[in-house]
């Protein structure tokens, strides 16, 4: 309890004091390594040093606290996607991690529609990232009844860390999702002949009839990239490709590595 209501208070100052930075981590095509997309990356700024949402992470505990960081990141999300926009980046999309709370709250795709129109930033340069715990809602309807009405609203939902709690595959039957990001314990056991390399194979293939996109999370080997290809998946993001950057460093590699990105953009 104390550990926990420290980490709210460092939080709420935090964001009093604007420290609170988005970092991110690209997402790439397995074959051609061109950054597809993105996932935001909430930072918290200590003096010189930056904090992951990791150390924090129990502040979201607080509903409140826990609303007031998503509409701050989606803030400062939709003022970096202008601004790639304005450099003629052929941008994609940034996935935003969103909480139980937030869900709950209902207000979660109005908070994202007004920070995406003060930018004049399309919808659909977004999606909303959703944990497998956050998913199953602990029992509670009102969670997928949210995110069913997100998806009825034109906002696409992904499926984050899939594979680590009690979600399965006809969870999605009834609560549909556009994007399931795997969880980076099936990538650190992917082998020959083994049971997670069979596990994510059928994955990919079911997902892909239901109109599903994947993505591999948690990359660090050239094997991991080859293992993935040979057994279909297409899209991933990990640290053989890039680890979470700030705003300047992620505007560098989207200017030589974007899909679709042409050439003068390279050479500006």
């Amino acid at each position: 309890m104390t550990r926990r209501m420290g980490a709210i208070r460092d939080l709420s100052a935090a964001l009093r004091e604007d420290r609170i930075e988005a970092h991110y981590q690209p997402i790439f095509r397995l074959d051609t390594r061109e950054i597809v997309g993105l996932e935001a990356l909430c930072r918290m700024r200590i003096g010189d040093n930056l904090v992951s949402a990791a150390a924090f992470h129990e502040a979201t505990a607080d509903a409140q606290v826990a609303t007031s960081l998503t509409a701050r990141m989606m803030a400062l999300v939709a003022a970096d996607l202008r601004r790639w926009l304005d450099l003629g980046i052929p941008f994609q999309h940034v996935g935003i991690n969103v909480s139980s709370a937030d869900l709950s709250g209902g207000a979660v795709g109005q908070v994202l529609s007004a920070a995406l129109e003060r930018e004049q930033v399309p919808l659909d340069h977004v999606i909303l990232e959703v944990t497998e715990t956050v998913y199953m809602g602990r029992g509670d309807q009102a969670i997928q009844r949210a995110i069913r009405a997100l998806r009825a609203d034109g906002i696409r939902i992904a499926l984050d860390d899939f594979g680590t709690g009690f979600a399965s595959l006809t969870h999605l039957l009834t609560v549909p999702v556009d994007v399931i990001k795997i969880d980076k314990l099936f990538v650190d056991h992917l082998e020959p002949d083994g049971v997670s390399v069979t596990i994510v194979e059928g994955l990919i293939r079911t997902a892909k009839k239901m109109g599903i996109r994947i993505v591999a999370e948690g990359i660090e080997t050239e094997e991991q990239v080859e293992q993935l290809r040979a057994i279909g998946c297409a899209l991933g993001q990990g640290y053989i490709f890039s680890p979470a950057a700030n705003r300047d460093t992620t505007t560098a590699l989207l200017l030589e590595h974007a899909q679709g990105i042409a050439p003068k953009a390279v050479k500006n």
